[in-house]
């Protein structure tokens, strides 16, 4: 039987491929599904809250619902703000893989020199690195207005949306408040 013709696999690819299925799979753990956008923005489900405490109730479900649209919103928020910045673009998104493969993707314990290094080790220091970095490059104010940009939007939606349409999926029922919501 002759070969020719056939694309040569190896086990790298498929290793690379597993790999970040399940940092795919631990960042939704984290975070939750993404909910889709025509859910999100439909506009039959936006009206001012009658009371504080609807607004507050709205806020907690609607938080708990669309995490996962409301952190890539903020970070979508955050990358455009620093466009203008191209080096503080690059060490953001550095900063950003250390974080994923340091503190959020690992399965196991960080073992340098034979010695395990404990979690609240890794965020003190990932923490502090972070924070001087921003500090270095110049940007801290920048990406501050940014993420409290992004932080208003996000509790303007979460405070406008009715949650009477939101559907749980684990629970297989409607959301009826913050507490049934994972």
């Amino acid at each position: 039987m002759t070969t020719y013709g056939t694309i040569p696999t190896s086990s790298l690819p498929s290793a690379n491929l597993k790999y970040l299925s399940r940092a795919k799979d631990r960042i939704q753990e984290g975070l939750g599904a993404r909910r889709p956008w025509k859910l999100m923005f439909n506009t039959h489900s936006i009206n001012l809250p009658r009371t504080l405490s609807e607004a507050i109730s709205r806020f907690k479900t609607n938080v708990c619902y669309f995490r996962m649209n409301y952190t890539m919103i903020v970070l979508i928020i955050l990358f455009i703000s620093l466009q203008w910045h191209p080096i503080s673009l690059v060490v953001l998104v550095i900063m950003m893989a250390l974080w994923l493969f340091l503190y959020f993707l690992r399965d196991e314990p960080l073992v340098v020199f034979n010695r395990t290094i404990d979690d609240c080790v890794i965020l003190i220091a990932l923490g502090l690195s972070t924070f001087v970095l921003l500090l270095l490059i110049d940007v801290t104010g920048n990406i501050l207005v940014s993420v409290s940009i992004g932080a208003v939007v996000v509790l303007l939606h979460t405070s406008l949306r009715k949650t009477d349409d939101l559907y749980d999926e684990e629970n297989a029922g409607l959301i009826s408040g913050p507490s049934s919501s994972s």
